[in-house]
């Protein structure tokens, strides 16, 4: 069984039986550095939970890789869109380091919210943990300076400038990578 007890922003905490079933339908997968979890123009069937490393989510526009979410350990990564609607997704996921996760097919978690629906209450508490990371993130772009960006992703999540590439902190934040350096330096 895995140990979903770690993963805060999933709310499984309160439930052991609904761990129990997660851990029978999720599978532990292991992903090398700079791979392409999943592509766009393809249906995401699949959420992961980062149990080590870090990946991110990020889409392309005019030949520019533009990076709108990042992913490690103790998080959950997917293509929103496609998981949801089950559609294509425009975005992709890549791991920036070697990733371990534990996987698991939305298919197989509708049929255990279907078999016993007490269990649904995880699905919108995980998908209410989503909208309210979205909010803030737009938030963050529309209504704060690259400064202040910059300093509120320092102050929640400081490892990833030390793990994650210039290039997709600068994309993240909507600067260039100029200007990302000039920041850092002062």
């Amino acid at each position: 069984m895995f140990d979903f007890s770690l993963f805060k922003n999933l709310n499984l905490h309160e439930s052991s039986d609904f761990i129990s079933a997660l851990s029978e339908i999720a599978e532990f997968k292991t992903f090398p550095k700079n791979h392409i979890i999943h592509a766009s123009g393809s249906i995401c069937s699949h959420f992961y939970i980062i149990t080590k490393g870090i990946a991110r989510v990020f889409y392309f526009k005019e030949e520019k890789d533009i990076t709108v979410h990042f992913a490690a350990e103790h998080d959950s990564i997917t293509a929103i869109d496609s998981l949801i609607q089950r559609k294509k997704s425009k975005y992709s996921i890549e791991t920036i380091e070697e990733t371990e996760t534990i996987a698991v097919n939305i298919n197989s978690l509708e049929l255990l919210f279907e078999k016993e629906p007490q269990f649904e209450r995880f699905g919108r508490l995980f998908l209410q943990d989503l909208y309210i990371d979205l909010v803030e993130r737009i938030d963050d772009l529309q209504l704060h300076t690259a400064q202040e960006r910059y300093d509120t992703l320092l102050s929640k999540k400081p490892y990833l400038f030390q793990r994650v590439p210039s290039k997709h902190l600068a994309s993240f934040l909507g600067m260039t990578a100029e200007t990302l350096s000039r920041i850092k330096g002062k």
